[in-house]
């Protein structure tokens, strides 16, 4: 099969369905269940800031969406069929990584059916134009695996050093991915053949990473005050104290933490979190900027968080077990204050996305025997890493969908398999 006639194919198999929801969800892109990485986008726009507050740069979340919003905001304004028509994009140009994966893996026809399987997750119909960084996280990560195939095939320095590159891009989008460069050095060291070679190789991996995310780490130094990819250490509280288990259990969110969450003292420049001195701001007309101390807040909220974990363990292990299955549970993940509750996205999340998901599982599982060992082991071991930060922080469908092309490839495997049976028989 021509690659050109696969791009097309992979083009209208994803896009259209993508296009069909946003047609159907316009006058809701916009209007709610959107992230810090629009008002910031919003911001830097309107103000020259990025940060909540004009004048007030703030480090509050991962960068990489926000950059990805600024352009589009900027040229085309912040509006539903801009920001949902270039995510379209996105996910189509991650159905074609998807398919050079498993052509490079399976074989073309293989691919193929692999990138079909990725694209058509139901899930990711509604989810791919809504504002959801996940979209930029899927393109990342199907790029990062891709190269490292790349590498193993073919270890030269510009190839090594651009995966180091990726590897530290996909930090700057989700910084539980922190860890993630040692990962793929580890790797393409353990699939290379001469020690000094591989040496190299793989410290090409960890540079290019560092050269991604120091002009970062810099700059929150020195605008914000602490080295650090995002500030948001509440966060990582929301997900590790002693009322989270609750809150999960009972189909609630860890930001439902009710209206008086501890804070650090009032006055100490970090009471106020940078997405509350925006609503001051909004609500006062742009007469009271408050810039807290991010920082502060930062250190006040990790220490939170890891006093928990050492005086709680037993409820950090139930919470962790809570986590993985809600990471890996084939159902979307259900909200009481969920979007479209009651309507037919229920039915979606509840009938037709475990449906899918299901399939996948059990194809992906008869592919770990039948697809290369070597991917079977790059993909086991990204996905035992995604299961890790999840026990660490806190599991969901939305953070895991970045990775399921993985699974998507194995699914593959199995029925290219049976198809090469079925024709031998």
């Amino acid at each position: 099969m021509r690659r050109s006639i696969a791009y097309s194919a992979l083009a209208l198999v994803c896009a259209l369905p993508r296009l069909g929801v946003l047609l159907q969800e316009r006058n809701r892109i916009l209007a709610g269940f959107t992230e810090k990485s629009d008002t910031i986008a919003r911001m830097f726009v309107d103000h020259g800031t990025f940060g909540f507050v004009p004048g007030a740069p703030s480090a509050y979340t991962q960068p990489l969406y926000a950059w990805f919003l600024i352009p589009i905001d900027w040229t085309l304004g912040s509006k539903w069929w801009a920001i949902g028509g270039v995510q379209i994009g996105v996910a189509v140009s991650t159905a074609w990584l998807v398919y050079e994966i498993g052509a490079r893996v399976l074989g073309p026809r293989a691919g193929l059916a692999a990138a079909a399987i990725s694209t058509l997750n139901p899930y990711l119909f509604w989810h791919d134009v809504h504002v959801n960084r996940e979209i930029v996280d899927q393109l990342v990560a199907a790029a990062l695996v891709l190269l490292t195939l790349a590498v193993v095939e073919r270890p030269t320095w510009p190839r090594a050093a651009l995966l180091g590159v990726v590897s530290g891009v996909s930090m700057l989008g989700n910084s539980r991915l922190v860890f993630l460069p040692i990962l793929c050095a580890l790797y393409v060291a353990w699939r290379l053949p001469r020690a000094r070679a591989t040496a190299v190789v793989a410290g090409l991996v960890l540079a290019g990473a560092a050269v991604a995310v120091a002009p970062w780490l810099v700059r929150n130094k020195a605008s914000v005050g602490c080295w650090t990819i995002t500030t948001d250490g509440r966060a990582m509280w929301k997900a590790n104290n002693p009322g989270t288990y609750h809150l999960l259990s009972s189909g609630q969110w860890i930001d439902n933490v009710g209206p008086n969450p501890p804070r650090p003292p009032r006055g100490s420049g970090g009471y106020y979190t940078p997405e509350e001195a925006n609503g001051i701001w909004l609500r006062t007309n742009g007469a009271s900027k408050i810039r807290p101390d991010e920082c502060l807040e930062m250190r006040f909220y990790q220490h939170l968080a890891l006093e928990y974990w050492r005086h709680h363990p037993g409820g950090k292990a139930k919470l962790a077990a809570l986590s993985a299955r809600l990471l890996w549970q084939p159902n979307a993940r259900e909200t009481v204050d969920r979007n479209g509750a009651g309507g037919q996205l229920d039915v979606g999340r509840r009938v037709i996305e475990p449906a899918y998901m299901w399939t996948v599982y059990v194809l992906a599982a008869v592919g770990l025997f039948v697809a290369p060992p070597s991917f079977v082991v790059l993909a086991l071991l990204l996905l035992a890493y995604q299961t890790a930060a999840a026990l660490a922080f806190v599991g969901a469908t939305r953070y895991r969908v970045s990775w399921d092309f993985l699974l998507a490839i194995l699914a593959a495997a199995a029925l290219e398999r049976a198809l090469v049976k079925a024709r031998a028989q």
